[in-house]
């Protein structure tokens, strides 16, 4: 027992163990229930199997819903990103000093609770007392209305949660571009690459695992997403801005049917787990090759 207690792999399994039963009692046992719920009836007392995943699959609700939590997701993480990498590299040539400052100021955005923030936005987009659509009358322009229409509200989501999540790759991207070393620019100076040479075959190749890593978990959050959403559209109109989160909360919780929420919940994870394999098996197939060379 003494020999086994002093393994290291014993010390590092026992220091882990608190971890690993706070993951299997919030994460893991969660999840299974889950599934458990989706394969029963409305009332819970009989197994239906993948009954419920049919029914959803019939309605065109839910293929709207489907359609909805793609564009959004897809749309809003590819804004971010592009924005985040312009960002980075702007901070990376503002002096020390003042590169700090506009640092903390563009990453209020994040640190704001997203509710509040949301709420702010809601307030700015409100069809009675909007402040973007006052600003238009002063111009004389037309009003638009931001959550009456499908595609404006379905714009109005894209771009808050652009605003808020922008920060996020920036200090990501700005942490990897002070991680590249500027020996490999000056090579590439000399070489008679530009700014655009230095971006493709310097600062890109260096930073394309970092890039990969925090796509993939915006694309995870922003899946899941629920407040942004929740505040400003509701669903609406008619329906048409629902997303996973807020139609399993719909169905789930509202509707009163727990299966039928459970079902709608995990139509997220062959998506996420699908785009998690390829993009993971990109980053290990780099690393191989980075590790050959």
């Amino acid at each position: 027992m003494r020999r086994f207690l002093q393994r290291r792999s014993t010390v590092a399994f026992l220091m882990c163990l608190p971890l690993i039963l706070l993951i299997g009692g919030l994460v893991v046992y969660p999840a299974l229930y889950a599934i458990y719920l989706a394969m029963l009836n409305k009332r819970m007392t009989q197994f239906v199997g993948l009954g419920n995943f049919e029914f959803l699959l019939r309605r065109a609700t839910f293929h709207l819903v489907m359609f909805q939590s793609c564009l959004f997701a897809v749309t809003a993480v590819a804004a971010k990103a592009l924005l985040g990498f312009l960002l980075a590299h702007l901070m990376h040539v503002i002096p020390g000093r003042h590169q700090r400052i506009w640092r903390g100021l563009l990453l209020i955005p994040w640190v704001v609770p997203l509710a509040l923030s949301t709420l702010g936005w809601w307030w700015l987009f409100d069809p009675s007392y909007s402040a973007f659509n006052w600003l238009l009358a002063k111009l004389g322009a037309p009003t638009v209305p931001w959550l009456g229409a499908t595609g404006w509200a379905r714009f109005c989501m894209i771009l808050v949660n652009t605003w808020y999540g922008t920060p996020f790759f920036m200090i990501m991207y700005l942490a990897a571009l002070k991680s590249v070393p500027e020996q490999l620019f000056e090579a590439a100076a000399i070489d008679g690459a530009g700014a655009w040479g230095k971006l493709r075959f310097v600062t890109l190749p260096m930073m394309r695992n970092i890039i990969s890593i925090t796509v993939l978990f915006s694309l995870i959050v922003t899946f899941a997403d629920f407040t942004i959403v929740r505040i400003l559209t509701n669903g609406g109109p008619r329906d048409t801005t629902h997303i996973f989160a807020t139609y399993a909360f719909q169905m789930g919780i509202q509707s009163g049917d727990i299966p039928l929420g459970a079902a709608t919940s995990l139509f997220m994870l062959p998506i996420l787990a699908v785009a998690s394999f390829f993009i993971l098996r990109g980053v290990s197939r780099r690393d191989r090759e980075m590790a050959a060379a």
